[in-house]
């Protein structure tokens, strides 16, 4: 069953394919691109996951068709049954993995551009031109295993794969408050810049009022920046959280 609300909806709940869906949207997760954040089917609560670095898997395929045929997919695409697709519940999307049935030993490079299935069970959910080259449109599933290969780049009949993509290296600071004097927020800003090094204020708009945001620290990190965030929430700023910048 398909996700198809899931780059589109926060923090409300709707019903997609007969499942009541929930993006989970924290100050921790705010930064992240809607198809990264945590999100909740039916109760059930998934992480996508950052990297797809060394991913297998073994378990249930299951495949849908007609009935999503020209809907959208979980990252904004059309689904075409025809195409040589699958959904996954926590699969980085536009990575291509290789799917291998179990039973007689056939694989089909895929694109995982969906999310789900949501079912007991199953791991993925193939499109029907998928899961008919493995042939298992018949008996509807199959015991498969899924191993990830990276982002494709193809030339001619020369298919290459991107090293994994890494969501750690980047530009992150840790916000440890919002102000709406700027004389309060560049006080604190002062205060912790010799500790830190760097310490911003940022000036943003929320709710018709005028906030500062005190942002402290360059890290080039995810990993570096969360242990900052970590030592600064059991210390004096509770409410600490990881941002990242383009």
């Amino acid at each position: 069953m398909r996700f198809f609300c899931l780059l589109l909806l926060a923090l409300l709940q709707v019903s997609c394919g007969g499942h009541t869906t929930r993006v989970i949207d924290t100050p921790e997760t705010r930064e992240l691109k809607g198809w990264q954040k945590p999100y909740e089917v039916d109760g059930q609560r998934y992480r996508p996951l950052r990297d797809h670095q060394g991913f297998s898997q073994r378990g249930v395929a299951s495949w849908y068709g007609k009935k999503f045929h020209g809907r959208l997919t979980s990252n904004g695409e059309t689904y075409n049954m025809y195409a040589m697709t699958a959904a996954h519940k926590t699969l980085p999307l536009g990575v291509e993995v290789r799917v291998t049935n179990q039973r007689n030993g056939k694989s089909v490079l895929v694109r995982i551009n969906d999310r789900g299935p949501f079912v007991a069970g199953r791991i993925i959910d193939l499109s029907y031109a998928a899961a008919q080259k493995l042939d298992i449109v018949a008996q509807g599933t199959a015991p498969v295993r899924v191993v990830a290969l990276g982002y494709p780049h193809r030339k001619g009949t020369k298919t290459t794969y991107s090293e994994p993509l890494n969501y750690d290296a980047g530009s992150y600071a840790v916000q440890i408050g919002a102000f709406s004097q700027a004389d309060n927020a560049r006080r604190l800003a002062g205060r912790l810049r010799s500790r830190f090094g760097r310490t911003d204020v940022s000036i943003s708009a929320s709710n018709g009022r005028t906030l500062y945001r005190v942002r402290v620290g360059e890290f080039r990190s995810l990993r570096a920046a969360e242990i900052a965030k970590d030592t600064l929430r059991n210390g004096d700023f509770p409410g600490a959280f990881v941002i990242a910048f383009d």
